[in-house]
């Protein structure tokens, strides 16, 4: 080989060498500039509790969400622990439930909210599980009622009667989402948040896709009831990251405890700290614990125990230490489903926007979904066919719910 050609295979390696450093410094850089929150979502009931539960995380948390429903209608508790919470240099999340005719005061605390604490009030927590509700809510058993009792009521809904029992809530799916969305955006009021640039944030186990359209910023989606992990990330990202939003998880119960009839059969430490890395590698920017009920009684942190806690202050240190790790897990794949097919998917019978079964649709879409989470796992995220939000540039593969698959 001439000594010229030597000299220009060195110099491209050299160069090779150079940019692969400065491109992963620089994508080292922006993982480590990304906002990242994780922390506990507390739902006790008095002030002293709050502040007992700071005190134990404040040194491996950055985030508190008080999701607390007796202290979202005591404005002085409020402004207490979340006083309190700053103090302990943790940003802060406030949940509201829904705006209260019977408690004025909470919308003007939105303004005051912002002027006192600025950037440390991250949003707030407005209702809880839209999507899920809409799916597993008794609507035929309402609106039966509202025929009876509150004829004038059941007209507003233009509803049509199958047969002599079953009442369909509304005439199509796309009706079924503007339902979904009017409800949210004028009785929930989340424009309320809206017009002050504050972040709307709930959380939810179905129908992410809407809830952002209705003008949610943030989803929560709820890792556990022995759901699929993968599915359920897929379905919660996919949604963010069409429309633009911001997505992260909380960690729940894994189910119930039908056999003895409890509420919930909480997670060991192990299987939390599973799911927050999980979370941190598939990109959610935020991460939290729900902390609810209390058990045992005597229980002074909820639900938690020093279990729960290590693994917490072990996955602090992880994301401290891995920033790389940050969205290491990226959805190159997505699935694109029918427009306005809100289908709880959890199982093959699962409802349709809450009043309907499976239809004619449902076991094609289960069987590709199914195949495309065993194949992409992780990777996969889960879209909706909407031409305001445009994928085509989004992922380097798009699958259609119509489509035969050939996965060999």
């Amino acid at each position: 080989m001439k000594k010229s050609s030597v000299l220009i295979l060195v110099a491209a390696i050299a160069v090779l060498i150079f940019s692969s450093f400065v491109y992963y410094f620089i994508y080292g850089l922006s993982i480590e500039n990304e906002e990242f929150y994780v922390g506990i979502a507390f739902c006790g009931n008095t002030t002293q509790e709050a502040k007992l539960l700071i005190d134990r995380i404040k040194t491996y948390t950055n985030l508190f969400v008080l999701q607390s429903g007796p202290i979202s209608k005591n404005k002085t508790a409020i402004n207490e622990i979340c006083d309190y919470a700053v103090s302990s240099d943790l940003d802060f999340v406030v949940f509201l439930g829904w705006f209260d005719f019977d408690h004025p005061w909470q919308v003007p605390w939105l303004d005051e909210a912002k002027e006192r604490w600025g950037d440390r009030f991250l949003g707030l927590y407005l209702y809880d599980e839209p999507g899920g509700i809409q799916v597993d809510y008794d609507w035929t058993t309402t609106f039966h009622y509202l025929k009876n009792i509150f004829p004038e009521i059941y007209s507003s809904f233009e509803l049509y009667v199958e047969g002599n029992s079953n009442v369909t809530a509304l005439r199509d799916y796309s009706e079924a989402t503007k339902r979904h969305i009017d409800y949210i955006t004028r009785d929930l009021r989340i424009g309320e948040l809206l017009n002050r640039s504050i972040r709307a944030i709930t959380s939810d186990y179905a129908l992410y896709w809407f809830d952002y359209l209705a003008g949610y910023e943030t989803v929560y989606v709820q890792l556990g009831w022995n759901h699929s992990t993968a599915k359920h990330i897929g379905l919660c990202r996919g949604a963010a990251n069409a429309q633009n939003k911001d997505w992260g998880s909380i960690i729940v119960w894994n189910g119930r405890d039908e056999a003895n009839n409890q509420a919930g059969l909480y997670k060991t430490g192990e299987e939390m700290l599973i799911d927050m890395k999980i979370s941190y590698q598939t990109g959610a920017k935020y991460v939290i614990i729900f902390n609810y009920p209390t058990y045992p009684e005597d229980n002074k942190y909820g639900i938690l125990t020093n279990e729960h806690f290590t693994a917490l202050e072990e996955f602090w240190n992880y994301f401290q230490q891995n920033p790389n790790d940050y969205g290491l897990i990226r959805a190159n794949t997505a699935l694109v489903l029918p427009k306005d097919y809100g289908w709880g998917m959890r199982h093959p019978e699962d409802r349709i926007w809450g009043y309907w079964g499976p239809d004619e649709l449902s076991p094609q879409i289960w069987n590709i979904t199914q195949d495309l989470v065993d194949k992409y796992g992780l990777e996969l995220d889960i879209v909706y066919d909407d031409p305001t939000f445009p994928i085509k540039n989004k992922y380097e593969t798009i699958y259609y719910w119509n489509q035969t698959l050939n996965l060999d």
